[in-house]
């Protein structure tokens, strides 16, 4: 099925989301939709999914003009939509998600879960997805879930796929899977619009690609071209893809961390004995495939683990078992991994985010009153500096784009006085030029004499910002490595192999 945009604009309020765009996808063919965080990107597929009604253009299948109410005519009419935060209900099953909206009905009115198990068993030998129909959508991993919605899309005849910043919480290795699927789609003959700001996945996937860039289309460019060509096309500029930063001089070690374990919620050891220290002024960077205890071991410094043993202090003083109140009143900034779950409220507006662990003192609050003079002006200050796409600092930060929402985040924890800046996966989300941005305000942490800790399945960050690397497999530290430690020598020991030169000891 041929999917056709004409002219498609989209405003909000002022704002205007998608100026007049056309869009072009053949069956068969995956093409790349290229842009920063709040180009408009998401929009447009909103528009196209029934989520959203465009102020003027066409949406055109097979030449045929389309008007779609809502997401069920749009489904109904064969396009179907991978959202970046997925749309499924934890507690229910893999079979009751894909039936939830399209339900069958067998005699006297029961749902017929026989037929939804089958198709989910069929579309997934079919695309070896190797999904079990009965299986909880919360004992699932991030990858496998997000298997589920394309089945969804795909349980109901969908011609044309969009997937919205699929990777975005992704590991390397899912993303890689996640490649796979979409090619094999593509050759099925589905049209495919992906979504998408890390350049290399572009290049690797697609067969066109449209650059998207304050709501206007910008420019058109083939899978050949460089990483520099397309990070300029999004961003406007040139745009620095290697981190320009000078060797690190480090001082007294500001956190040491000694047999610290952690046990889970349902018995099991997830940190086992992990020791290192983080000096001040460092970048120590903690790789590794995710579910090998990072979450767990950043969760245990920040209080927020409760069955842990071993040490943990900053600056000498003990965080065991402390509040995550006092952690954070001692000086350490964090930005966890999932932003919408841990990092941000979505009702609250961009300025109430950006004072939430400063809620209780000055120079917030005075006197048990809310200084809001100076909220609104520090949230000014900071949605510029951190270059926030928003109407304003009263917007809902739940309608911010991910990658805005996660420099609100960022703004909020680099604003502090710190002595520890501890930042799980800090660019998930984010386009090449707010990764530029980031990456520099990390380094400027560091310079400015804060201990460091960043946590990144992401090979190239993890090169581009460490002074030291830790690599985590099954709980334990494999070992501590230069920061200039080669791709090959890490990804060994990140499938559990020992460095065979000399590093530090785990």
């Amino acid at each position: 099925m041929k999917l056709e945009l004409r002219g498609i604009t989209k405003r909000f309020g002022s704002l205007v989301a998608n100026d007049h765009i056309d869009l072009t996808v053949e069956p068969g063919e995956i093409h790349c939709l290229l842009g920063e965080n709040g180009a408009g990107k998401s929009t447009l597929m909103n528009v196209l999914y029934g989520l959203y009604q465009a102020e003027e253009g066409d949406i055109l299948l097979d030449d045929v003009v389309q008007h779609f109410e809502g997401p069920g005519d749009a489904m109904a009419a064969g396009i179907g939509m991978v959202h970046q935060h997925f749309m499924l209900i934890p507690v229910f099953t893999v079979a009751e998600n894909v039936m939830l909206g399209h339900e069958e009905t067998g005699f006297g009115g029961r749902l017929n879960m026989a037929a939804t198990r089958k198709k989910v068993r069929e579309l997934s030998d079919r695309f070896g997805f190797d999904l079990d129909p009965d299986a909880l959508i919360e004992d699932l991993p991030v990858g496998v879930q997000q298997r589920v919605e394309i089945i969804k899309a795909l349980s109901q005849n969908a011609k044309v796929l969009v997937f919205d910043e699929p990777t975005a919480v992704l590991t390397p290795q899912e993303t890689d899977e996640l490649m796979a699927i979409m090619k094999q789609l593509k050759e099925a003959g589905t049209a495919i619009v992906f979504i998408t700001h890390k350049l290399r996945e572009v290049r690797e996937v697609a067969d066109r690609i449209t650059v998207i860039r304050l709501g206007k289309v910008v420019g058109e460019a083939e899978p050949t071209a460089t990483n520099e060509e397309l990070a300029s096309l999004m961003v406007g500029r040139a745009v620095d893809l290697v981190i320009d930063k000078a060797p690190a001089r480090p001082g007294d070690p500001a956190l040491v961390v000694t047999d610290l374990s952690v046990i889970d919620h349902i018995g099991q050891l997830v940190v086992n004995r992990v020791s290192f220290e983080v000096r001040a002024g460092e970048v120590l960077a903690i790789a590794g495939v995710q579910g090998n205890g990072q979450t767990e071991l950043t969760e245990a410094i920040m209080g927020l683990q409760h069955r842990v043993t071993g040490e943990i202090k900053l600056a000498g003083t003990s965080l065991r078992k402390r509040s995550v109140r006092h952690v954070l009143d001692a000086g350490v900034g964090f930005v966890p991994e999932d932003r919408n779950q841990d990092g941000l409220v979505a009702e609250f507006t961009i300025a109430e985010n950006l004072m939430l662990d400063r809620s209780s003192s000055e120079p917030f609050v005075k006197f048990g009153n809310l200084q809001l003079g100076f909220l609104a002006e520090f949230a000014e200050e900071k949605v510029k500096e951190f270059d926030v796409r928003a109407q304003g600092i009263s917007t809902p930060v739940g309608r911010l784009s991910g990658g805005n929402q996660q420099k609100v985040v960022l703004a909020r924890e680099l604003s502090r006085d710190l002595r520890l800046f501890v930042a799980a996966q800090p660019t998930r989300g984010l386009d090449v030029g707010s990764i530029e941005f980031v990456h520099g305000q990390i380094i400027a942490a560091r310079d400015a004499g804060v201990a460091v800790i960043v946590v990144s399945t992401e090979l190239d960050e993890v090169s581009a910002l460490a002074d030291r690397i830790a690599v985590m497999y099954r709980g334990g530290i494999v070992g501590i490595v230069p920061g200039d430690t080669s791709r090959d020598v890490l990804g060994l020991m990140m499938a559990g192999e020992h460095p065979n030169f000399a590093g530090e000891a785990a």
